[in-house]
């Protein structure tokens, strides 16, 4: 087995409670009456990132515009995120968080430079896209009720979602959104999921 798929002693600890509260402490941290700074500290700013300012590919994650943002990434990364740690183990998913959340940055990153796009990224969206899809791979029988009301496999909700967000990006119709970073994720974790795993997630959605 090489290195690459040499697989981590299982623990459980609980990381994703530990993300959530890490998240909603620097939200409220980098409140107007307290240290307003940080988020621009924290998160993806093309310019500073050029100028030396490399943490900013992984702080991004942390850093939240509004309390509906973050309240909305990190109930996702509890319903999604929770079920994906107590399959894999602790060590295996925030290597898998950082990792896809990481990357993500320096995709969109690469993208705004050659652009010129003058943006700045914040946000766990990347990292979520691809905790989503590999809670649609492991669990592929699992079911989403929409409103708490309409029923869905885990597979067909990450797969609709990720159309629409190919569909903004090419329209612009939902401007001040990240959706280059969402598909970035989804396609790092898809990657991570055949390197690390050998699992096609393709396969793994439909019992295959």
């Amino acid at each position: 087995m090489g290195i690459l798929r040499r697989p981590f002693r299982y623990r459980f600890n609980s990381a994703v409670l530990y993300i959530i509260g890490i998240n909603f402490l620097i939200f409220i941290v980098s409140s107007r009456r307290i240290f307003p700074q940080l988020t621009y500290i924290l998160a993806l700013y093309p310019p500073l990132v050029r100028s030396g300012w490399l943490w900013q590919f992984t702080t991004y994650m942390f850093a939240h515009g509004s309390w509906q943002h973050i309240i909305f990434n990190m109930l996702g990364l509890f319903v999604f995120g929770y079920q994906v740690e107590r399959h894999t183990g602790s060590r295996e998913f925030l290597l898998y968080y950082f990792v896809t959340g990481t990357l993500a940055g320096v995709i969109s990153f690469a993208f705004y430079c050659i652009t010129g796009a003058d943006v700045i990224l914040l946000g766990a969206s990347g990292a979520l896209f691809a905790v989503e899809l590999a809670c649609a791979a492991f669990f592929p029988n699992s079911v989403v009720y929409i409103w708490g009301i309409l029923p869905i496999r885990t597979p067909v909700l990450v797969l609709g979602y990720t159309a629409l967000q190919v569909f903004f990006s090419f329209t612009g119709l939902e401007r001040g959104v990240a959706h280059l970073t969402h598909l970035s994720g989804f396609a790092v974790g898809w990657i991570y999921f055949v390197v690390r795993f050998g699992i096609n997630p393709w396969k793994a959605f439909w019992g295959r």
